[in-house]
């Protein structure tokens, strides 16, 4: 059973953001993020990552959900 709750965990996730690596840390809490896709993004952390998430830094992987209203900037759903 719970293979099958991760499964659906893992479909929710790609369907809510798109993978990317932390090129550069911006201040005030934004980052400069590289899509798979290779478009760059600006971005910062959601209310609720803010708490979770000790520190990123260059390098490391992140989810991220696309603003509906700008598509050059979005929002770190979870560091991967």
């Amino acid at each position: 059973m719970s293979s099958f709750k991760e499964d659906d965990r893992d479909q929710d996730e790609k369907q809510q953001g798109e993978a990317g690596l932390v090129e550069e840390v911006l201040p005030r809490g934004m980052f400069r993020v590289r899509l798979d896709s290779g478009r760059a993004l600006r971005v910062g952390l959601t209310p609720t990552s803010r708490h979770s998430m000790v520190r990123l830094i260059s390098g490391d992987r992140v989810l991220i959900k696309v603003s509906s209203h700008d598509p050059s900037r979005g929002h770190i759903i979870k560091k991967l």
